[in-house]
């Protein structure tokens, strides 16, 4: 077998090892401020869906809908320059898919914990609908 073909397979294992990791971290610390986990990790059915980290609901009964972002630095803008226009709409799509079997929607927000160097930081409102 190939290194070179083992080596893409090893980098996106230990990408997803450090997001489950950051995404973990970012749970606790949302816990511990009061938040109550609703769903981890949900995603829209097809492709060119979305995917939305952690769906939590705050103690004043607003659904948070939070992407997790993990950097080792701040290089390229750090980790929350990485979330575009296409990954906010895509974001926005699923919390509307989420949404969508509830018999009326409550109030609603999209935050972003960034993990980055050792650092938590939670931005809350980080972007609108």
């Amino acid at each position: 077998m190939n290194t070179f073909q083992n080596k893409p397979a090893i980098a996106v294992g230990n990408t997803k090892r450090k997001g489950d990791a950051a995404e973990d971290e970012a749970l606790v610390f949302l816990q511990n401020q009061g938040l109550q986990l609703l769903q981890r990790n949900y995603r829209t059915p097809g492709r060119g869906g979305g995917e939305i980290d952690l769906i939590v609901r705050d103690p004043q009964g607003t659904v948070v809908f939070v992407e997790v972002r993990s950097r080792s630095n701040a290089r390229h803008g750090g980790a929350l320059a990485s979330i575009g226009s296409v990954k906010r709409r895509r974001i926005v799509f699923a919390a509307k898919m989420y949404l969508s079997g509830w018999r009326t929607w409550p109030a609603c927000r999209f935050d972003v914990v960034v993990v980055q160097a050792g650092a938590l930081e939670w931005i809350q409102a980080a972007f609108d609908a």
